[in-house]
């Protein structure tokens, strides 16, 4: 019998693991993690904020550069961490990079009043996207609203451009239910009430609207709203499995501030070890065949109590 949820009884999420494993994640010092790439999974380290966000606004300019009009090539882009976006748009300005053959996916978005959250959303990941990067490259520089993807209700023409264009990336960052964009676990409740989805089956999960973990919710409270968790919406809609193993490139950044040193820790050890688990959705990219992830070094912390 699987162990109940510490934080959320009614919830599936990584307290749900063997006690071993947690404890052996725990353990792991800077130096240990560096030690479990292997093929498939690379490990890398920063150790300046700026060369960190440097190198992950590069991610997007790599990428578009090899876009062409028999080629066209996109990159699938998260909020949060989300430093790296105005760095992007002055790298085309300054690169004079034309992005016409280039496109964009966001990765979620919240659902509000029964919708998909627009640019007049405060929170809305749209609206981020658009502030932060979008609307801060030249006119003549930047991609046809058409080459840039973000999800809704409507899922069907999201999840055709996915069919229609190469993505290079999917670049992000991890939150604290071990989630990438909003593939949090699932609630507890009927086939799943005893087990949560085999990987096989989360594996099958497209674009969709999700209902949030609680501690989702505290996340985003936490890092977008000054811990407002009542205007944090319990709904979004998701970029899906599916589309994420279309995604030549996997690439996650860890600055230290959206999950703990102990989250850092878990599902690299579990990558590596291929040790898949729905419970840690991010778990389940030990299937997938280039997955890198970036860490901020001063930033790692480490698995010990200190009381305050």
């Amino acid at each position: 019998m699987r162990a109940i949820s510490q934080v959320a009884p009614e919830w599936w999420d990584y307290t749900t693991l063997d006690r071993a494993l947690l404890d052996e994640a725990a353990r792991l010092t800077v130096k240990d993690i560096g030690q479990l790439s292997r093929p498939g999974f690379t490990i890398h380290f920063y150790d300046t904020v700026q060369e960190f966000y440097c190198a992950e606004a590069l991610e997007y300019i790599h990428a578009w550069k090899q876009a062409t009009p028999d080629n066209p090539v996109g990159v699938c882009g998260p909020i949060g961490p989300t430093e790296q976006l105005p760095m992007v748009a002055q790298m085309v300005n300054a690169m004079d990079l034309k992005l016409h053959n280039a496109h964009f996916w966001g990765m979620d978005e919240w659902v509000v009043d029964g919708k998909a959250a627009d640019e007049n959303f405060s929170l809305g990941f749209k609206k981020a996207d658009l502030d932060l990067c979008f609307n801060r490259i030249r006119r003549d520089l930047i991609m046809p609203d058409a080459n840039l993807h973000f999800p809704s209700l409507d899922v069907k023409p999201y999840e055709k451009s996915w069919d229609d264009v190469r993505c290079l990336l999917m670049q992000g960052g991890q939150g604290e239910t071990k989630h990438w964009a909003f593939n949090d676990p699932v609630k507890r409740e009927g086939a799943y009430k005893d087990v949560p989805p085999t990987p096989a089956e989360y594996r099958q999960l497209g674009t969709r609207q999700v209902n949030l973990h609680p501690i989702t919710l505290i996340q985003n409270a936490r890092t977008s709203g000054g811990g407002v968790v009542q205007n944090v919406p319990s709904t979004a809609i998701t970029v899906g499995p599916k589309q994420t193993w279309k995604a030549e490139k996997f690439s996650i950044w860890h600055p230290g501030h959206h999950d703990n040193p102990f989250g850092m820790r878990l599902t690299a050890l579990m990558i590596s070890k291929k040790i898949m688990d729905s419970a840690v959705p991010m778990s389940l990219l030990a299937d997938h065949p280039n997955v890198h992830f970036s860490y901020l070094r001063p930033f790692m912390g480490e698995c010990t109590v200190e009381m305050h």
